[in-house]
């Protein structure tokens, strides 16, 4: 095992840039999950970490190791794909086995090796089976196993759950993420789906247009993201995000709402903001009550959209010029319809603060 570290690294495509200017790294037995929407520049950080694209500069790092100029079977590495890659004329265990094969591994050590890789992954019933005949779940793990066989240093996942159905990629979200503990193998995750990361991963590096914008803990992408751009991906539904102004005093005023903040949070405020300000608050954090209730807003469900365990309205408070739309999550189901009135209420202390200009979060700023 080794840890893995992006240094500077930047890839050009002509005078396309795919990804910026890259310092990202992944410790010793981490998984550490990129996370972004289509073209932010995700697969070809981890083709570049594979050896399948070359870097335009900077260096990448297993260990201390300068790993950039060397060819993919230099760097002990294995990728596990969306498509599985597997050998559809051969058995599971042949599979399985082939990487072992190659390098010239056979015998009893090579045997105790896939069987017990096949047992971890509770593929040993269906050692002999060929592998066109299993599930894609199945065909998945197998992939797994061939990429555990050989000891890698580091395992790249390239979106491994996206061709599963939504069952299957409960199952085998956990089975990956016990088998990298166990294993403790180093390993990068490429994924959109936020679910897959924050399940997956011990930290998530967001990414746009092929530039970091933040890396953290699950938690603290939700709680603390450190922009718009980022506050809008993580969570789900997205968080609302509002124009509002600061009155002063700690009052943060929108169309037809308004919080009060607390001193330390408005004295952050007033030595951060000069200008244009977003609010930003999740769909969770605000409360529905009967209409007139103390500490409220005024407002009508305009849609709710049932969810099973939870129903997802939008309401829309009472204003002279038309008040502010939010959407709001609450346990489901609910006696909420469209047309109701409703008392909204939005917690001071789960209100974030942006500067529209830049996108950045005027409280984590220094």
């Amino acid at each position: 095992m080794a840890s893995l570290s992006f240094v500077s690294v930047s890839k050009q495509y002509g005078p396309t840039s795919a990804v910026e200017t890259l310092d990202l790294s992944c410790a010793e037995g981490e998984m550490l999950a990129l996370l972004g929407p289509s073209g932010c520049g995700k697969s070809t950080t981890l083709k570049m970490a594979a050896g399948i694209e070359t870097v335009s500069a900077g260096e990448i790092y297993f260990g201390q190791r300068p790993v950039s100029r060397l060819s993919p079977g230099e760097r002990n590495i294995a990728m596990v794909f969306e498509d599985y890659g597997l050998y559809p004329q051969m058995t599971v265990w042949e599979n399985v086995a082939f990487p072992l094969k190659v390098r010239g591994q056979a015998g009893q050590p090579a045997s105790e090796r896939v069987g017990e890789v096949l047992q971890l992954l509770g593929l040993r019933g269906m050692a002999d089976q060929n592998v066109r005949g299993l599930s894609g779940g199945a065909m998945q793990r197998v992939a797994i196993g061939r990429a555990l066989v050989r000891d890698p240093e580091v395992i790249l996942f390239d979106e491994p759950l996206s061709h599963l159905d939504a069952d299957q990629k409960v199952q085998l979200r956990a089975e990956i993420k016990r088998l990298q503990k166990l294993r403790r193998v180093t390993s990068i995750l490429v994924t959109h789906d936020q679910t897959e990361a924050i399940a997956m991963a011990d930290r998530i590096a967001v990414m746009n247009h092929g530039v970091l914008q933040q890396v953290g803990a699950p938690q603290e992408l939700y709680e603390h993201p450190i922009n718009l751009f980022v506050a809008n991906f993580i969570g789900e539904p997205p968080m609302n995000l509002v124009p509002a102004v600061s009155e002063g005093h700690g009052v943060l005023a929108g169309r037809s709402w308004s919080a009060m903040l607390e001193r330390d949070r408005a004295d952050k405020l007033a030595r951060a903001s000069g200008g244009e300000i977003v609010a930003g608050v999740r769909p969770e954090h605000i409360g529905l009550h009967a209409e007139g209730t103390s500490g409220t807003f005024a407002g009508v469900v305009s849609y709710r959209e049932p969810r099973g365990d939870a129903d997802v309205l939008t309401v829309r408070l009472s204003g002279a010029e038309g008040g502010q739309s939010f959407v709001t999550e609450i346990a489901g189901p609910s006696h909420w319809r469209a047309g109701d009135p409703v008392g909204v209420e939005i917690p001071p202390d789960r209100v974030l603060v942006f500067d529209a200009a830049s996108g950045l979060n005027l409280e984590a700023q220094p």
